[in-house]
């Protein structure tokens, strides 16, 4: 699979946010949790479903494939380290904090994510 887009990415991690253990999510509300419009959300699931990230039957509650739960985790991961950085070592505000994670997230490498929980331990 070729690397996701950052959007794709965002749409993903707001699923894997969004569910509940083993319940699905609704086209509505992943495009109120990114504030985009229910088209742009649906262009974006079949996006997805193509690359056999979640499964999305039309009027339907979409949910993660193993693969797309994995990535998302990751992401949503990342994010939550990244902003506990931003907080906590370099006392940003939270909202800003927040917005900047959800930038960042998607270009740092996995070893600076590392570093960023290294730090945390000492």
């Amino acid at each position: 699979m070729n690397k996701l887009t950052y959007t794709m990415e965002n749409y993903l991690e707001a699923i894997y946010e969004l569910s509940k253990e083993e319940s699905g999510v609704r086209v509505s509300d992943i495009a109120y949790r990114l504030g985009v419009t229910k088209a742009s959300t649906n262009r974006a699931m079949t996006t997805l479903s193509e690359k056999g990230l979640i499964t999305n039957e039309k009027y339907k509650e979409i949910f993660l494939t193993d693969a797309g739960k994995k990535l998302a985790e990751q992401t949503s991961k990342k994010h939550h380290v990244i902003r506990k950085f931003l907080i906590e070592i370099l006392d940003v505000e939270p909202d800003i904090a927040d917005k900047d994670a959800c930038a960042i997230e998607h270009v740092i490498s996995n070893e600076s994510v590392l570093a960023m929980l290294e730090y945390f331990k000492k």
